[in-house]
């Protein structure tokens, strides 16, 4: 069983930027697919952006050019780095972790951008 605890949701101003981390509760965290997820209350949970255990990464058209996802193996964190944020940011991120069969979430975070 792997835990993950986001951290570095808030409230921020349009334009702004917030730096989302997640921890992982695992020795071998660098086996594991990471990403990134947001969803909006009663709406389906949307992917964000990936990284591959050896640092590739993929990314939602929409955050494309404005957030940047990556990954410290040595500290067992992946983060999500927003900038230029928009009001239609305003969502919970969650972290997710995958290894083949197993996956797993962690609580998610709120972030919503508002004057």
């Amino acid at each position: 069983q792997v835990q993950l605890v986001e951290f570095g949701g808030g409230l921020v101003q349009p334009g702004g930027s917030l730096r989302l981390s997640c921890v992982a509760s695992t020795k071998i965290f660098s086996i594991y697919d990471m990403a990134w997820y947001r969803q909006a209350p009663g709406k389906q949970r949307d992917l964000v952006a990936t990284i591959t255990g050896d640092g590739r990464t993929n990314y939602a058209n929409s955050v494309k050019g404005r957030f940047t996802i990556s990954r410290d193996n040595a500290k067992n964190t992946v983060y999500l780095q927003m900038n230029s944020l928009k009001p239609e940011d305003t969502f919970v991120y969650y972290c997710y972790a995958n290894y083949r069969a197993l996956s797993y979430w962690g609580q998610g975070t709120q972030v919503t951008v508002s004057t």
